[in-house]
């Protein structure tokens, strides 16, 4: 059974933490004044209400300087910001005189103040208002909206979040790929590709080092391995990383994921990346005769160099 502290409900702080684990957007909803200067604030609370008619919904304090304004506006937008726009997000919620200075905005087409660069934007006439405890919820019918490519900002336990810009930047810090040759009793252990076909566990989360990412590897495949010594380096020049390879020796116990397979003509056409296949050629060829060397080169060719006795 589920247990509450009902006391948790008269801890506003608690509250707030945990309706902040949901992850939203991040918007400014905009209008214009009765003079014609431009209003706006910073919102994480809005959603899509209905598409016939095209209604949206955003939330507004009460206790907001803004309050009259948008109360008895005629007309808002909202704009959902890109994940370059943290610092556009900041100045919308920080208590600044004219928010607008130092944003670049043109009026929309149906009057509302519309910010440059957005993921999106919804100009709406006001549908309806409806109190809400603390909050005002501001509705509005879509009269015109648009959209552009580029990622939207998100937010979450009091956080920004951007993951289309972090994968980037964790590509660009690493661009290098891990791999476990996990070898048992002359088989090898092969995971599905997600494509209907076979590879060896491998990751590129190698911001820790190569020596944890490997570690991390040989765990998720549910069993206990030794990690060996490196059996292929090699840039893949189509993908723009590099490839590590490292050969270890398996202790007796089934996988979790995956299964050792022996290396086959049969299993090997099932193995979809062709420098993946051509090390597990090698690897093959190698085992028959006890005699591992190390490769250097691309995916196409290279050169392999022998272990020395005793390494």
């Amino acid at each position: 059974m589920i247990e509450f502290d009902p006391d948790t409900l008269n801890d506003p702080r608690a509250l707030r933490n945990a309706f902040g684990t949901f992850m939203t957007g991040v918007t400014v909803v905009t209008t214009l004044e009765d003079t014609g200067q431009p209003l706006g604030f910073t919102a994480n609370s809005f959603a899509s209400v209905s598409l016939d008619p095209p209604l949206v919904l955003v939330c507004l304090a009460n206790s907001s300087r803004n309050y009259d304004t948008f109360a008895n506006t005629s007309r808002f937008a909202i704009n959902i910001l890109a994940e370059s726009q943290i610092e556009v997000s900041n100045t919308f919620a920080r208590p600044v005189e004219d928010r607008f200075a130092k944003v670049g905005w043109q009026p929309g087409p149906h009057g509302s103040p519309i910010l440059d660069d957005v993921s999106a934007w919804f100009d709406c006439s006001m549908f309806n208002t409806v109190d809400a405890g603390d909050h005002l919820i501001l509705i509005g019918e879509v009269k015109a909206f648009d959209q552009e490519i580029a990622p939207g900002l998100g937010y979450a336990r009091g956080a920004y979040v951007t993951p289309a810009a972090e994968a980037k930047a964790m590509s660009k810090r690493t661009g290098m790929i891990v791999s476990a040759l996990i070898e048992r009793n002359g088989k090898i252990l092969l995971q599905d590709d997600g494509n209907g076909g076979l590879t060896i566990p491998a990751t590129d989360d190698v911001a820790d080092g190569a020596n944890v990412a490997l570690a991390r590897l040989i765990s998720d495949s549910g069993i206990q391995a030794e990690p060996g010594f490196v059996f292929s380096v090699y840039q893949d020049e189509a993908r723009k990383h590099q490839h590590i390879s490292f050969l270890c020796q398996a202790a007796d116990g089934a996988p979790q994921n995956g299964a050792y397979t022996e290396l086959n003509a049969s299993t090997l056409m099932d193995v979809a990346d062709p420098a993946i296949c051509t090390m597990l050629e090698r690897f093959a060829r190698e085992s028959r005769i006890g005699n591992f060397g190390v490769y250097y080169g691309n995916e196409v060719s290279g050169e392999v160099k022998p272990l020395t006795p005793g390494s």
